[in-house]
């Protein structure tokens, strides 16, 4: 958070200090270099730690009756949350009106990013690997998680056979835990260059010209983490106070660097000291980093209809229930794509004739969207982990001391 702070700061004196654009673009490109390899650290460690992980779970699972149940039961949750994510997008957004009043000046431009990859045909096309190696070095989530099922059930098959290699990405998973808590330590010097960076090209005015987009979108994803929490009172009574306190840490790294797959690492940890067991918590959470996207199923629906408003279109209930319903199908599997949920949106505008220039509304203060969409990730993940352990009747009991200061990640618990 201090780097968050100093960021803000250098990126303000940097921008009235290079006022030539040039000069400031180039000012930020060098900025952003620690950011940028923060990320690609990041990237570096999330495909074999999804890979392991994965297997170890779907390892564990014991059977395949066991793996179909808490299959079927995870993606239920999923589709349900994000369901509840993309209407009540819809539904802020035509409360709170954010695109009215916008001046576009940017009909006779189109906005710059491909979107032929994502017909529904591409997409399947794209959801089975050629080569997992291709896939991990490419950073393809959804392809490693596709490659893992299927290692993890073969493994599983083997009975006693695959034991050994259970326990070899078991030690593969504990050993990216370890070189995570190296790369954490850049965090603070990765948040505070790339909020310097965005501010010294676009400014402070950025966030001033679109407050009522910004806090209008904020209030959205307050509304649903309320909810969220209120759902895990309801399934995991008072303990939901208890994974909120262990999942603050998760959801600061997520919201400062802007990126789920920084957090990821230690949610798993804090998910097995909170009691949900391996086996559970290493197959749930990969695959919510494909499929329970909360905060951004409720950022594309608030997006696409702030673009339509600023352009003066109203649009009926049924388009409105027909954009959630593509923007359902079209979302999934896109974690790994930088700036995942622009290309969704645009898509989405090109396929409801909105203009896809009004993209450039909020290309600028993406960078500020994107870390409350990545912390509302933490929260839909940690609970819907948690809910499908309560549902198995495997929920255990915490593994340590909340107040505790966090083990390194080394020491995650078997």
């Amino acid at each position: 958070m201090i780097g968050l702070v100093l960021g803000i700061a250098i990126g303000i004196a940097c921008f009235y200090s290079f006022p030539d654009k040039k000069t400031a673009a180039t000012v930020a490109d060098y900025m952003s270099l620690v950011s940028t390899i923060f990320l690609k650290l990041i990237k570096m460690i999330i495909g074999p730690l999804v890979l392991s992980t994965l297997i170890v779970g779907i390892g564990h699972m014991g059977d395949a009756a066991t793996l179909g149940r808490v299959g079927a039961k995870t993606m239920a949750w999923f589709v349900s949350a994000s369901i509840v994510s993309l209407l009540l997008g819809l539904l802020m957004a035509n409360l709170i009106q954010p695109g009215h009043g916008i001046v576009t000046d940017q009909s006779g431009n189109t906005a710059n990013i491909a979107t032929a990859s994502f017909s529904f045909k591409n997409f399947i096309e794209h959801l089975v690997p050629t080569s997992i190696f291709k896939a991990m070095a490419e950073g393809e989530i959804l392809q490693i998680v596709v490659f893992s099922l299927f290692a993890g059930v073969a493994i599983m098959a083997l009975g006693e056979r695959g034991k050994p290699l259970v326990h070899l990405a078991d030690d593969v998973a504990h050993m990216m835990l370890t070189i995570t808590g190296y790369v954490m330590t850049l965090a603070p010097l990765a948040v505070c260059s790339a909020v310097a960076s965005v501010i010294t090209t676009s400014g402070p005015g950025v966030l001033l010209n679109f407050v009522k987009f910004l806090g209008g979108f904020y209030l959205t994803l307050l509304i649903l983490w309320a909810i969220l929490i209120a759902v895990g009172y309801f399934l995991l009574g008072a303990r939901m106070s208890n994974l909120v306190k262990r999942m603050r840490e998760p959801f600061l790294l997520a919201f400062s660097t802007a990126s789920s797959e920084a957090a990821y690492p230690k949610i798993l940890d804090q998910l097995e000291r909170f009691g949900v067991p391996k086996r559970i918590a290493s197959f749930v959470l990969p695959l919510g980093y494909s499929f329970n996207l909360d905060g951004t199923m409720a950022y594309t629906t608030f997006a696409t209809l702030f673009v339509a408003q600023a352009y003066g279109m109203e649009l009926s209930i049924g388009t409105q229930l027909a954009i959630a319903g593509t923007l359902m199908l079209t979302s999934k599997g896109v974690a790994g794509v930088p700036k995942a949920s622009l290309v969704v949106i645009l898509a989405t505008l090109h396929q409801f004739n909105i203009p896809d220039a009004g993209l450039y509304l909020i290309i600028g203060i993406d960078q500020f969207l994107d870390m409350g969409r990545s912390a509302t990730n933490v929260i839909g993940n940690s609970l819907a982990a948690s809910a499908v352990a309560k549902f198995e009747g495997g929920l255990g009991p915490e593994k340590d001391d909340i107040n505790a200061p966090s083990a390194a990640p080394a020491a995650a618990p078997a």
